[in-house]
């Protein structure tokens, strides 16, 4: 394959992140999971690449892949970041088109020599290569949610095809989703409140759907739709999602995406429960 050459830098110096992978959908697909907005930063460690999007200090979105999903991967320092236009990074990835004929998928290298300078993409399908520079940015400090395991109050895994077919059925006019979980009924419940009423989706622990259940304590926390509404992204790729809050009511939706060839990759969406809402509502 052409692209399986290290290409050159121009200044000889080596690239202080370079990775390749043999279908750039496998990137392309879990970018657009989180892909909310245009700004992301990108953080690469030898463990792999995570790339992050946030939106009004309320939501963040992660996306995960693993070094092993690449055919190389190879970081020159303890950590590499950079800030990058998610939508131009996406129209690169999928210049060749997002439909690639069976048999013939689009390779990538990607390259980035370090501060101020671009990341580059070699994109080659069907013997046609493409060279991509992208002018990255000096990243921003980003929320940190510390949602560690050790500060989870309640924690359930879920079929993805349980909660998208509550979704379906809820009442998305409305302004928020409630999430009651309990160690006693309802166990985990899923409300809304719109136009044409409240509407309410219970999962009990025993359901088919249910893969873990652990709930320590009784939890009702409202959540803007408008905020989980990107999540639906990730979920419609998912087969499982894991659905934590810790005693602030912040809330984390890990969603377990297998691509193509069968890896697992993780995205992660962290959310702020809705200040606007009081005890006496609920």
């Amino acid at each position: 394959m052409p692209l399986s050459a290290e290409p050159a830098s121009s200044s000889g110096e080596p690239y202080m992140l370079s990775a390749s992978l043999d279908n750039a959908r496998h990137l392309s697909s879990l970018l657009r999971a989180v892909h909310f907005q245009d700004q992301a930063t990108c953080f690469a460690t030898a463990n792999g690449l995570r790339v992050t999007v946030e939106d009004a200090k309320c939501i963040q979105a992660n996306a995960f892949i693993q070094a092993e999903i690449f055919q190389e991967f190879a970081v020159q320092e303890e950590s590499v970041t950079f800030r990058i236009n998610l939508s131009v990074l996406l129209d690169c990835l999928t210049i060749f088109g997002t439909s690639s004929l069976p048999g013939t998928p689009t390779a990538l290298r990607m390259c980035y020599r370090g501060y101020g300078y671009p990341l580059m993409l070699f994109l080659e399908e069907g013997g046609v290569v493409t060279v991509c520079k992208i002018n990255t940015q000096e990243p921003v400090e980003l929320l940190d949610f510390d949602f560690c395991s050790t500060k989870v109050v309640n924690k359930i895994i879920l079929q993805s095809e349980g909660l998208r077919e509550a979704f379906a059925e809820l009442d998305m006019t409305s302004e928020v989703l409630q999430i009651t979980m309990s160690p006693d009924k309802p166990y985990f419940r899923l409300s809304t409140f719109g136009n044409a009423g409240s509407a309410h989706v219970d999962y009990p622990r025993d359901s088919d759907l249910m893969e873990a259940f652990y709930c320590n304590q009784t939890q009702t926390n409202r959540y803007k739709i408008s905020l989980l509404k990107p999540s639906t992204k990730a979920l419609a790729l998912s087969c499982k999602v894991s659905i934590r809050t810790d005693a602030q009511g912040f809330l984390s939706l890990q969603y377990m995406i297998r691509n193509e060839d069968g890896q697992i990759c993780f995205v992660e969406y962290y959310c702020c429960p809705d200040e606007d809402i009081t005890e006496a509502e609920l």
